[in-house]
């Protein structure tokens, strides 16, 4: 049995490769189909109204 994988063979860089590439879809998928329950994002879209100037300062504004 090798300890190392500098002296494993071809099939156990193969298997090592594959079992990753298998996590990484699994990761990936679950990713994907993630759902937030806690209803975040569904509330009301508030359209921006007209400009306001703002007045009562004294200080210049940096533009």
């Amino acid at each position: 049995m090798h300890h190392s994988l500098l002296g494993a063979g071809r099939t156990t860089h193969l298997k090592i490769v594959a079992l990753s590439l298998a996590g990484a879809i699994v990761v990936v998928l679950i990713g994907l189909n993630a759902r937030l329950t806690d209803g975040a994002g569904t509330g009301a879209v508030i359209k921006a109204g007209q400009p306001a100037t703002l007045a009562g300062q004294e200080s210049a504004s940096i533009r």
